[in-house]
């Protein structure tokens, strides 16, 4: 009886531990960043050679590791100073809020600003650095800073002579997917530098090589692949955990309703900001919500549903007063025509007689064009305005295969 009990005990422990295995394994990331393939071995590639690194909090390894602390840990890579982005190196600015240069208390390195005077790194800023290393994480959308971060330092490493090291992560929207116009050049800034749609579809390496050799940058760029990323991957097919980007991008979820509402707000149309749920509501004072949601559940458009919603901001202008409108409920992520449905929603607001737009320039800017705004404005159906788009999105699929890495 002894004998069968440590028999069937040790069975239990095998049993166990393979369970364990099991889970771990179920547990382990499927996609593994640039930055932890440059840690484990593409370092090797420096020779020593100085290095800065573009971060911020989401630059972290699958491991949930700060990139910043996983590199400095290193003794073999001489990190030379940090830059941080729009929101700050451990991004906690709010969005627009200017970022301040200063020393990085847990490894004493200086940071520098690119968010602040100056949003290129200066010559100075470079002293010592040799090899300039972009790893933060993008949200697949045109107007989203980081990217335009990334350019700019791509220009001063060709400028003065420096390396870009691009470590690749994934596109949290999918790599399938392509939605919105083609910025137009008239409307370049700092929210989108070159003619690319509001959704492209592409990792951040990508990019990079897109902006190198077909805008001209001509910097020496290096890019560091994922492993196991492929194009039809969201960021939960990944197993990777997602870390806020932004104050108002606390989910992976969020990603993808940023691409429809964060288009909305310029026209009158609250998205949420100020509330636990950014971007998931549309609507504002004095909206039909019950006419809202069954003017958008008539387009019949994929992937998503729309509920009858009340929600109070904490903060901003519509702090404390009670909006009225529709959640965006995203039922089939790969099928969602995120920008496609910011459009919808302002035809639907139009209806409504809530289309009005304070900040015309701003509405253009983020859109990259004027057309969408003149367009709804005049009454233009949907499919008039969605039928100017095509042209362009098929002609930007083709330019960017050349450049696609997975």
């Amino acid at each position: 009886m002894t004998t069968r009990r440590a028999f069937l005990a040790g069975i239990g422990a095998v049993s166990a531990s393979a369970a364990c295995r099991d889970a771990a394994a179920a547990a382990a990331p499927r996609v593994m960043p640039g930055d932890d393939v440059f840690v484990r071995d593409g370092w090797r590639a420096l020779r020593g050679r100085g290095v800065g690194l573009i971060t911020n909090a989401s630059g972290v390894l699958s491991s949930g590791v700060s990139a910043i602390d996983a590199i400095h840990a290193n003794p073999q890579i001489a990190l030379r100073a940090l830059f941080g982005p729009e929101h700050g190196i451990r991004g906690t600015a709010g969005a627009g809020q200017t970022v301040s240069s200063s020393l990085d208390e847990r490894t004493g390195l200086p940071v520098h600003s690119l968010y602040g005077p100056t949003r290129k790194p200066t010559e100075a800023m470079l002293d010592g650095v040799d090899v300039l290393a972009f790893d933060i994480q993008d949200v697949g959308a045109r107007p989203y800073t980081y990217v335009s971060t990334m350019a700019y330092a791509m220009q001063a490493c060709a400028e003065y002579g420096k390396e870009m090291w691009v470590l690749d992560r994934p596109n949290p929207v999918g790599g399938e997917l392509i939605d919105g116009p083609i910025l137009e050049p008239k409307y370049k800034s700092f929210v989108g530098l070159y003619p690319i749609p509001e959704r492209h579809g592409m990792t951040v390496g990508e990019l990079a090589r897109l902006f190198n050799e077909h805008f001209g940058i001509g910097c020496a760029l290096h890019v560091v692949p994922m492993e196991g990323w492929s194009r039809a991957m969201l960021w939960d097919d990944t197993g990777l955990r997602w870390v806020p980007t932004s104050p108002n991008m606390p989910y992976s979820r969020t990603t993808l309703v940023y691409l429809s509402t964060g288009l909305i707000d310029e026209a009158g149309v609250n998205n949420g900001i100020g509330t636990d749920r950014p971007f998931e509501y549309a609507g504002g004072y004095g909206f039909d919500a019950a006419a809202l949601r069954d003017a958008l559940a008539a387009r019949a458009i994929p992937g998503v549903e729309f509920e009858p919603a009340d929600w109070s901001p904490v903060r901003g202008f519509w702090a404390g007063k009670t909006l009225r409108g529709v959640a965006l409920n995203v039922t089939d992520p790969h099928a969602f025509p995120s920008v496609r449905t910011a459009l919808e929603i302002l035809c639907a607001a139009r209806a409504q007689g809530k289309f009005h737009v304070a900040h015309q320039a701003i509405m253009d800017r983020d859109w990259g064009t004027a057309s969408v705004r003149t367009m709804v404005q005049d009454g233009a159906a949907p499919d008039a305005i969605l039928a100017t788009w095509q042209p362009g999105l098929r002609a930007f699929a083709a330019l960017r295969e050349k450049y696609l890495l997975y």
